[in-house]
């Protein structure tokens, strides 16, 4: 069977209520309270997206995250009472696209699963042949994979690079790397506006929909575009901070 959100949390009630506050606004949506039955679910449905908390009764979120990652192309957001900026950066680097803190806003987290279900509807209709081409964050028709997306974008390492829609990847000098969804906006957001600043909030609104999302969540994402695209993460010739601003994609002139 197929479901909008699977909710996987050891608080049983609350994860009741969020279902039911869900399936208000016609997000199907079931909750499991373990591990195993996490696993279990996987196995004999599917889900668009994953709510997951990190301290569950027969083993951790995180656990749980490195696996459904090596199986599964899917948003997952963690909703956790861990407050630290460590359980932040550990969730992100394993593959998390968001950090919910509990308590939280049923309209804020309703808002989040929403943008993200919006966007994996985007993304199957690209995959499914669509018209072609797939609006790019800022404003831009950006040709779908196999149409002229050719983006040289290196700086001074004059390298160049394909961004290819329907795959979520790019072709860096014949090198084929794999994105996740949040690291593909965030590269085509940046390209939108080569050559110029974009600021933090811009970042915020632009890929992920609002501006509650803390630093550490952009910071992580872009270190993990740059470990994939630049021969130096710790000297970015690609995606350069510009410090108390944001980011900014150079593109080499010619």
């Amino acid at each position: 069977m197929h479901y909008n959100c699977l909710i996987v949390d050891d608080e049983i009630e609350l994860a009741k209520m969020t279902a039911e506050y869900f399936e208000m606004f016609d997000i199907k949506t079931q909750y499991v309270d373990s591990v195993s039955s996490c696993y279990e679910f996987l196995d004999k449905n599917e889900a668009d997206l994953i709510l997951l908390d990190i301290n569950l009764g027969d083993g951790s979120g995180f656990d749980v995250c490195k696996t459904v990652r090596e199986k599964y192309k899917l948003p997952i957001l963690f909703i956790s009472a861990r407050q630290s900026d460590d359980d932040v950066l550990i969730a992100l680097s394993i593959g998390g696209d968001d950090y919910i803190k509990k308590p939280y806003s049923l309209a804020v987290l309703l808002a989040k699963v929403k943008i993200n279900l919006k966007k994996i509807e985007e993304l199957k209709k690209i995959s499914a042949g669509g018209d072609g081409s797939v609006s790019g964050t800022g404003g831009q028709d950006v040709p779908a994979a196999g149409g002229d997306s050719t983006v040289d974008a290196a700086g001074a390492s004059g390298k160049r690079f394909t961004i290819e829609d329907a795959t979520m990847s790019v072709v860096v000098d014949g090198r084929h790397i794999s994105l996740k969804a949040k690291e593909f906006a965030l590269l085509k957001c940046l390209y939108s506006h080569k050559n110029t600043i974009v600021t933090k909030d811009a970042l915020f609104e632009e890929v992920w929909g609002d501006t509650f999302y803390s630093d550490g969540t952009l910071n992580v994402h872009i270190r993990k575009l740059r470990e994939k695209l630049e021969e130096d993460p710790n000297d970015p010739k690609i995606i350069k901070t510009i410090w108390g601003t944001g980011y900014i994609l150079e593109e080499p002139s010619e």
